[in-house]
């Protein structure tokens, strides 16, 4: 198994936010880590935009980096602003989006 962090700087101190970057009308994702037991990525979404209700097989833990996001579980609306985070667990519906510029990280752990 491949366990390596990629597309990031390592021994070094970064802003997770300023690692990836808005580009209008656009959903930015950049993939720091995959593998069987856990995704790492990051995400840019310009205002408006959305990944549309979905399931996935693992738990997926969401943090907002920069902006207002909108997240929708089993039918259920939350709002995240800077530094707040939220688990959208393991084959329930979940939808993400944009309310303001937003950016997030996400780790999948499966």
């Amino acid at each position: 198994m491949d366990a390596k962090i990629k597309n990031i700087a390592n021994s070094e101190v970064l802003t997770l936010k300023d690692q990836i970057s808005y580009q209008d009308g656009q959903v930015v994702s950049k993939t720091l880590a995959q593998n069987p037991a856990v995704s790492i990525t990051l995400f840019s979404f310009a205002k408006g935009e959305e990944i549309s209700t979905h399931e996935s097989g693992g738990d997926a833990f969401v943090t907002c980096l920069d902006g207002v996001g909108k997240i929708t579980i089993d039918g259920v609306e939350y709002v995240l602003h800077e530094g707040e985070s939220i688990v959208m667990p393991a084959r329930h519906p979940h939808a993400v989006y944009a309310q303001e510029e937003f950016k997030m990280l996400l780790v999948v752990v499966f």
